[in-house]
């Protein structure tokens, strides 16, 4: 078990870290903008250049991680993520642009390297909880952003908060050093880094029927997560009636019933023994989160609506556990981390697509309710897809 347990626990808090780095800047963003001089408003497409460095930075993390070993690739994602926040810190607008991309850069190889530690050191029988549990940090990554950082924005200005957070990066790359020996051992430095390694990871992952498979729903399944984070407060403010207290509540009521549910689709993956399965419940449910969020009203009982996101929290934000672990499984021995780099490719396009297309749908007249009715048919598509393959 402790073989285990130290790897888990250092690769959820490089997770909880580099997730901080992001959220960090969407949180000291209205206190940074006038200093800037941008609009809050635009700390959305920081968010979209971020997830563009992820997306990049996650392609070539599979042969960086086999090269260089999979510790050494954390502790080069924190740098980043301390260096990015460093430059938002300069506040210069084109400094800012470079940061949301050295944070991507430093956000996308962590899950692939903790992918390749956490496939080594977790038994096949307990693979899909213990990848749920590495997963509870990115919500707990926000967390710590929103109950940390405007303290410290207040404490000693946004800056201060933003190099808080950096130093917080480089202090833990000291720590998980201790691992490094251990870890890294299969590491093959005679791998060269080509622009061809990211397209073998997509490749690798195209070629697998079962790995396309779930490349594909992560692709449609992070569009709806990012859905319900962006917009859930926005819909209930202006469509349905909430004080923003009350809408912000709703919205961390759908995150903790994420974080419990990653762990707890995990341990039922792992027991049942069908993770596509439980992936292909987990869409069914996203799709009933959907619609019932679409029949939010003035007059329904604010109980019924903190159910409503319940479901939808525990689907749409908790299924990205199985998801990974899954991935590790099918994946080539000693391959993990490629496999990962390829899937997550695709996981991180959702994240840019799905967030626009919902604004679009919106702004066209479609409306707040229809535009997650229309977010819930990929959601059942891919839950009977996977339900198909697995029988």
């Amino acid at each position: 078990m402790r073989d285990t347990l130290f790897p888990l626990v250092a690769t959820t808090a490089v997770q909880m870290l580099v997730t901080m780095s992001l959220v960090a800047v969407a949180v000291f963003a209205p206190a940074a903008a006038p200093d800037i001089g941008v609009p809050a408003s635009l700390v959305g497409i920081f968010v979209a250049l971020s997830y563009l460095g992820a997306m990049i930075g996650s392609l070539v993390s599979g042969t960086l991680v086999q090269r260089d070993g999979a510790i050494r690739i954390s502790q080069a994602c924190l740098v980043l993520c301390a260096l990015g926040l460093a430059c938002v810190a300069a506040g210069h607008p084109a400094m800012v642009v470079a940061g949301a991309l050295l944070i991507g850069a430093g956000y996308g190889p962590v899950t692939p390297a903790s992918s390749h530690v956490l496939a080594r050191t977790t038994p096949p029988s307990m693979m899909s909880l213990v990848f749920s549990i590495k997963q509870t940090g990115v919500p707990l990554g926000g967390v710590a952003a929103g109950a940390l950082v405007p303290p410290m924005v207040l404490w000693g200005g946004w800056r201060f908060a933003a190099l808080a957070v950096a130093g917080a990066c480089l202090a833990s790359v000291a720590l998980v050093q201790p691992l490094r020996r251990e870890m890294d051992a299969d590491r093959d430095p005679t791998l060269r880094l080509s622009m061809g390694s990211g397209l073998e990871a997509l490749r690798s992952t195209m070629r697998d029927p079962g790995l396309k498979r779930l490349a594909m729903c992560s692709l449609c399944f992070a569009a709806i997560q990012l859905c319900l984070m962006t917009y859930l407060v926005t819909y209930l403010t202006q469509a349905v009636g909430y004080t923003l207290v009350a809408a912000g509540l709703m919205l961390a009521v759908a995150q903790v019933g994420g974080v419990v549910a990653r762990v707890g689709w995990g341990a039922i993956a792992d027991r049942w023994g069908r993770p596509m399965r439980v992936l292909a419940i987990i869409g069914f449910g996203m799709g009933v989160g959907a619609v019932g969020a679409s029949t939010f009203t003035p007059s329904m009982p604010v109980a019924w609506v903190g159910v409503v996101c319940v479901v939808f929290g525990a689907t749409a934000i908790g299924w990205n556990g199985v998801y990974l672990a899954q991935v590790a499984r099918l994946a080539p021995a000693g391959q993990a981390s490629l496999a990962t780099a390829g899937s997550l490719f695709f996981t991180y396009a959702g994240v840019l697509v799905g967030p626009p297309v919902f604004a679009m749908l919106v702004g066209v007249g479609v409306g707040y309710p229809a535009a997650f009715v229309v977010m819930a048919v990929p959601a059942v598509g891919c839950a009977i897809w996977l339900l198909a393959r697995d029988r």
